[in-house]
């Protein structure tokens, strides 16, 4: 044990000391815009934060605080401004979420709802991973990623702590790791299956309209004929990743659905809160499911959201926090004076990754503010030499590993007008970049600041930051060359990509 934490106390020094080195080199010695120093300024932060994060040189959560410190002091970002990104809508999905998670917890509903599970879908490790991917992908393409998460990772814990009763903990600890980054992951990739799944894909649409007003409509049905197949081939390949990763060494033994069913009869009748709950548990994804409306072509169902007089200020954050706090506000029946949920529950929440996901956030907004995200995307202009396979691959792989430290909806957001403006000057047709980078931009399964569904499993404890890279790198390249593979299969025919070449209406506006 003492030459364990001798090791790791090397290994932090000599993080600690790599990071600092590389921030100085980026700082001093480079000059990325001449005229904008906060440019440079920023990459040398976000190498900083990215060293330290990597290698754990320091916690995680401290890592995150250093925009706080270093973005009002080298003139990139106000303190008020960096202050600000920490808490924001996302964070109160966060915090309801896993509040409702708690009550679950409180009651031992989710020991039920994870029996019950396992006794329908079996107890075979490929079997329950891919039930979780295969639900969290399908939520993920109309609601949230982030409330998708949310909603599974609860279960996923119940179901990992009924394992451990039958499973040596060492083969229970690696196969939870594929549990974990399974949900994050297909939550990710499920979005990439229709327009509403993720904010990137609608970003296409509304910049498509600005840049090229000639430009046709990418209907609801064209983006699933594209995205569609490469969701459902990314599954399978980020499954078959995982289980082979992560799947026990031997046979579970002594574990069988009877093994279950014995545990399930031994619960008894559904108690009072427990009913309370998994009601409030359920309107929660109704209306995370039904908050906005889903436009399918020409036909709209629309979301409840319409009732109020505002919709547009009504976000999923508002939901989870609404039923938070209506969990407070009901009494227990077989405690009396306590409440379905209390603030001694709801302060188990992992505050630190809390911070980190803010962290991550300030890091997004640094790299916006300060230009280095349209810098990143101007720097590969000269690539237009090249023939549209590299061309191609460059940069739906920079987008891939961009948004690992940035939004990947600001990453758009900022992007597309500078690829588009690349895709016209090489006589490019701008929709055989536009389409591959937006679905790029969702690809991000390294760091646990990249998505919030990487922050939220990251949060459970089970998994390190050095398996997360290791794991989400060749599911990065994956998704690379999926994205690259589908867009020429299908693309042509789904998407206006009718010729490589630049159509008519390709006139900037």
């Amino acid at each position: 044990m003492k030459e364990q934490r001798s090791g790791f106390r090397a290994f932090s020094f000599w993080g600690i000391l790599i990071g600092i080195v590389l921030f100085l080199l980026v700082w001093f010695f480079l000059d990325l815009e001449p005229g904008h120093p906060e440019v440079t300024r920023t990459l040398a932060v976000a190498t900083l934060m990215a060293t330290w994060w990597v290698t754990e040189a320091v916690p995680l959560a401290v890592t995150a605080l250093l925009p706080v410190v270093l973005f009002p002091l080298m003139g990139i970002m106000n303190g008020k401004a960096v202050s600000s990104t920490y808490f924001n809508h996302i964070i109160f999905l966060f915090l309801g979420g896993f509040m409702v998670a708690l009550a679950m917890e409180k009651w031992n509903l989710h020991k039920r709802i994870a029996l019950r599970i396992m006794m329908l879908v079996g107890v075979g490790p490929g079997r329950i991973l891919l039930g979780f991917m295969i639900a969290s992908a399908f939520l993920s393409m109309w609601i949230s990623n982030t409330a998708t998460t949310m909603m599974m990772l609860p279960i996923a814990l119940s179901i990992i702590l009924e394992l451990e009763h039958d499973v040596p903990e060492e083969e229970i600890s690696r196969y939870s790791v594929a549990i974990f980054l399974g949900i994050a992951y297909a939550a990710s990739i499920g979005g990439l299956a229709t327009l509403v799944g993720t904010p990137p894909n609608l970003v296409l649409v509304k910049q498509l309209n600005i840049l090229f007003p000639g430009a046709p409509d990418i209907s609801f049905s064209e983006w699933m004929i594209l995205g569609l197949p490469i969701s459902l081939t990314m599954l399978v390949i980020a499954w078959t990743l995982l289980y082979f990763m992560y799947r026990p060494r031997r046979p579970w033994e002594g574990v069988s659905v009877n093994t279950f069913r014995e545990e399930y009869k031994k619960l008894s009748g559904w108690s009072y809160e427990e009913k309370v709950v998994v009601s409030l548990f359920t309107l929660l994804a109704l209306l995370w499911l039904t908050r906005a409306g889903i436009t399918f072509g020409s036909f709209t169902i629309p979301g409840w959201s319409r009732l109020f007089g505002h919709p547009e200020y009504i976000n999923d954050g508002t939901v989870a926090v609404t039923i938070a706090v209506i969990l407070f506000l009901i009494p227990s029946k077989s405690r009396p004076g306590d409440r379905i949920l209390d603030w001694a529950t709801a302060n188990r929440l992992p505050w630190n990754m809390i911070i980190l996901f803010g962290g991550g956030f300030a890091l997004a907004k640094g790299f916006e503010v300060s230009g280095l995200s349209v810098w990143f995307g101007e720097s590969l202009k000269w690539i237009g030499q090249f023939g549209n396979v590299v061309i191609l691959l460059s940069i739906i792989t920079m987008m891939s590993f961009l948004t690992e430290l940035t939004s990947n909806t600001a990453s758009t957001q900022m992007l597309l007008p500078v690829f588009a403006a690349l895709a016209v000057s090489i006589g490019m047709n701008p929709l055989l970049i536009m389409v591959p980078v937006t679905m790029a931009a969702s690809l991000a399964f390294m760091l646990p600041t990249a998505t919030p569904p990487n922050a939220i499993v990251f949060g459970s404890g089970r998994i390190r930051i050095q398996t997360m890279i290791r794991t989400g790198f060749w599911l990065n390249m994956a998704g690379v060359l999926t994205i690259y593979f589908y867009i020429h299969l299908l693309g042509m025919g789904a998407m206006h990509l009718h010729g490589l070449a630049l159509p008519d209406w390709a006139v900037l506006k």
